[in-house]
């Protein structure tokens, strides 16, 4: 099974769990490349795409990559945010991309918390609409830490194991 890991991360939370997927699947034929550097996604039975959560959506470059996907291609989706992990943010992108995903199989997905860059924090804090995330965002300066990224690695091998269920049901 060749295996796609690609991803969209500017501070290196996304790149993070990126890597611990990798390390997970312990898979030969398993790349892992930035979404600007993927220019091809012919011959992979599955592709992870990883993203920061940007204003409660899915970034350009990654609506992009997931729209240019072929019908039936197998994706798992994973996310890094400022937010608790069951709030609302995380939900509602991860949401949008699935929407994004129509006629492909997308099989799970994964988000974690990701320390968010000081300035916007700073920025945000001096908006009254805003504070109370600013100051859910800033609780995430230790994250992705070790327990993620092994909440990731679990995430990865589950994916692998439902995808070659897939693939061994449609060969009957």
């Amino acid at each position: 099974m060749k295996i796609l890991v690609t991803y969209f991360s500017k501070t290196g939370n996304t790149l993070a769990v990126a890597e611990a997927i990798r390390d997970a699947l312990q898979q030969e034929d398993t790349e892992i490349k930035p979404i600007k550097e993927v220019e091809s996604v012919e011959g992979y039975s599955l592709i992870f795409c990883g993203f920061p959560v940007h204003a409660h959506s899915v970034p350009v470059a990654v609506h992009n990559f997931i729209k240019r996907l072929k019908s039936g291609q197998k994706l798992a989706l994973f996310s890094t945010h400022g937010a608790k992990t069951d709030g609302q943010m995380p939900k509602q992108a991860v949401h949008q991309a699935v929407g994004l995903a129509k006629g492909l199989e997308v099989i799970d997905s994964f988000t974690c918390r990701g320390q968010v860059e000081q300035e916007i924090i700073d920025d945000l804090m001096n908006k009254p609409e805003h504070r109370a995330w600013a100051m859910e965002a800033a609780s995430a300066k230790s994250h992705p830490d070790e327990a993620d990224l092994a909440d990731a690695r679990v995430f990865a091998r589950g994916v692998l194991k439902k995808a070659l269920k897939f693939e061994d049901f449609n060969k009957k």
